[in-house]
């Protein structure tokens, strides 16, 4: 199968005249058209820098259980792959990233020890470090081969990443990190009510603290 089978997505901003471009992969439970993904993606535009949101095979498909690795991977892959093409920037120009699953995927693609795409930079959005209810089974082993700049955007209640532990484990990448923490947001970027802040307003927040981060990306 042609990898571009995979990718059923929707692209944003100018295909040309940038020098770099932006993949979103979403999350388990949501689309391509998730809030976060598409204000991101809104502002990048904004900024004259292109943009692919994607789905992965298995919400095309109507379904709610998340397909085999094999396949996710091969599909962050090829969707890469059809950004790179369509504008017609090295794998070295784009960011890879999105929100939970699909940024954790995305950083598999750059800390891949057999293939790894070398990327601008990598960006994480609500990095899912452990699953549910399971703190030890930690998803960072794959960290230390990441050289490439990072920036993890995370609230202080995301209880599938605490931010010690993620903090610690940031340090393992090898290349420039930062972590943005949303004040009392939780792994879906809700804040609590007495925080006086809307889930619009974290939204919005994602969106320009990304955008800003891509574009002042070095160019090597």
């Amino acid at each position: 199968m042609d990898l571009s089978e995979l990718v059923v997505g929707e692209f944003n901003g100018p295909l040309k005249g940038s020098d770099r471009a932006v993949l979103l992969a979403p999350s388990a439970g949501t689309g391509r058209d998730a809030p976060v993904l598409v204000a991101v993606a809104d502002y990048l535009a904004q900024l004259g820098i292109p943009s692919l949101r994607f789905d992965y095979p298995y919400r095309v498909a109507g379904r709610r259980i998340p397909d085999q690795p094999a396949v996710l991977e091969a599909t962050t892959r090829a969707a890469a792959l059809e950004l790179s093409q369509k504008t017609g920037l090295g794998p070295e120009r784009l960011v890879l990233g999105g929100r939970s699953m699909g940024g954790r995927y995305a950083s598999m693609l750059v800390g891949s020890t057999v293939d790894p795409w070398l990327a601008l930079g990598l960006l994480l959005l609500s990095y899912p470090l452990h699953p549910a209810g399971k703190p030890e089974k930690l998803r960072d082993a794959h960290f230390s081969t990441i050289s490439v700049p990072v920036l993890c955007i995370s609230g202080t209640r995301d209880a599938l990443a605490p931010r010690l532990a993620l903090e610690t484990a940031s340090k393992k990448f090898s290349g420039p990190k930062s972590i943005h923490w949303l004040d009392t947001a939780d792994h879906s970027y809700k804040p609590l009510k007495r925080s006086g802040i809307s889930p619009e307003e974290v939204v919005a927040e994602v969106a320009l603290v990304a955008g800003n981060w891509v574009a002042n990306l070095p160019n090597s």
